[in-house]
């Protein structure tokens, strides 16, 4: 079939690379210059960097698999290593290699810095959520679900995943999704739960080799190009007057609701409808800093907004980069760049000074304004049929996950099989059927 995909991201590139890989001829549309959407490389001042900095973990499997099918050495891209939620002042939360429950009752057992008490009690809940199939009430936030559990287990282990895993804060999210994550990342089986750091940027990590491959088989990739109108003709789909036999819509929520209104306007007040969070990244440099891990937790506050840091030059060999993390950061949003970067500066000094060998100073920061969907119970997300011949694809189309690159890939080739298989029904059916 004729097969267009609206949206260069990772799920327009997901749908892209599995339509290809079943035979049909494939168009991608990209509003942008370039390729990945929310997840993508950055140039400039001769140093190419990420506009966030992302994590895979283990049990992204459809993500790693589509890297493989591209090409992608994911030992070669990414640093795999067991799970470990270190925090800059000490305190490590470390997963052994092996199953996932033994490995995480070894892990809350070894924990420093908790009490007995403590320990006990989050154990005697995780076995509660297991017995429950990591299944609640879902009117409930995070906060309201681990309300019992003592404030340094909530401090130091619920509320960064919580944030991590669905930029939304444990005030917000939702307890019900946020166990979903929970549980098919920690308990799915071996190795779901460990960390893959980004080794190379994002361009270099799918999207890239993506485009590559897709090219290589005679995919049609145009750039700079926005949709500005799309049609229902008979048994075609239309774009910019273009026939095409089906189409997958994977832009933005904000795009897709426009192109989509005419056609099916209650899906359109749906995705419209969505509130989003932003995620901002400082980037800032110290010639010689390293820190004692790659990836390092921090708690944060009203005068320190960032979660996380990433040590750069450990992870990109880009000397004395250290990449901060701020995510559901809509307040520092509002308070301005410049207050946020200040702030960030100053957590920085008084969290890593050890570790700094030189005076700090900003090298970029990025703020993503719709990073992610605002996780929130209840939430109402849009389906993936719109109408016969076009589906949705994306991290905020309805699923079983947050917003994530994995949920965005999965999302993606989903789309695909739903969207052909029912046109090929219609074709090879009799008249009669047809009608």
């Amino acid at each position: 079939m004729r097969l267009a995909v609206v949206g260069g991201g990772w799920a327009g590139l997901a749908a892209a690379v599995e339509a290809t890989t079943r035979g049909h001829s494939v168009t991608l549309f990209e509003m942008a210059a370039h390729l990945g959407g929310r997840a993508r490389r950055v140039d400039g001042d001769a140093l190419a960097l990420d506009n966030g900095q992302h994590i895979l973990i283990g049990a992204y499997t459809e993500t790693l698999r589509l890297m493989a099918a591209v090409g992608v050495d994911a030992q070669r891209v990414l640093w795999r290593m067991p799970l470990r939620l270190s925090f800059a002042h000490g305190g490590t939360l470390a997963l052994p290699p092996g199953d996932p429950r033994l490995a995480f009752l070894r892990a809350v057992l070894a924990r420093s810095g908790w009490r007995w008490r403590d320990r006990i009690a989050l154990l005697i809940a995780a076995a509660g959520w297991a017995r429950n199939s990591f299944e609640c009430d879902a009117s409930l936030t995070v906060d309201q679900f681990t309300r019992t559990l003592p404030p340094a287990v909530r401090a130091d282990l619920i509320d960064p995943l919580c944030i991590a895993a669905l930029n939304t804060s444990a005030s917000l999210a939702s307890a019900s999704v946020f166990l979903r994550v929970l549980h098919d990342a920690l308990f799915a089986g071996r190795g779901s739960a460990d960390l893959l750091l980004p080794r190379v940027d994002l361009g270099a990590l799918w999207p890239d080799a993506a485009a590559a491959w897709l090219v290589a088989r005679g995919a049609r990739l145009r750039l700079s190009q926005r949709v500005d109108q799309l049609q229902s003709q008979g048994d075609e789909w239309t774009i910019d007057g273009e026939p095409f036999d089906a189409v997958v819509l994977a832009a933005s929520a904000v795009e897709a609701a426009r192109l989509v209104q005419p056609i099916a306007p209650r899906w359109a007040e749906t995705a419209r409808a969505l509130r989003h969070e932003p995620i901002t990244t400082v980037v800032l440099h110290s010639a010689g800093a390293r820190l004692p891990a790659p990836m390092l937790a921090l708690h944060h506050g009203p005068s320190a907004p960032a979660q996380f840091v990433f040590d750069l030059g450990q992870l990109r060999a880009i000397d004395g980069a250290l990449a901060f993390v701020i995510s559901g950061a809509s307040a520092w949003v509002e308070r301005g760049m410049q207050v946020t970067v200040q702030a960030t500066l100053a957590q920085a000094s008084a969290a890593l000074g050890a570790h700094l060998k030189g005076p700090l100073r900003e090298l970029r920061t990025f703020t993503e304004k719709r990073a992610t969907l605002l996780c929130t119970p209840g939430l109402v997300r849009p389906g993936r049929h719109i109408a016969e011949g076009l589906t949705a694809a994306g991290d905020y189309v309805d699923g079983p996950y947050p917003s994530t690159l994995e949920g965005a890939v999965r999302s993606g080739v989903a789309a695909v099989p739903g969207v052909t298989a029912a046109l090929s029904g219609a074709r090879t059916a009799p008249p009669a059927a047809r009608r």
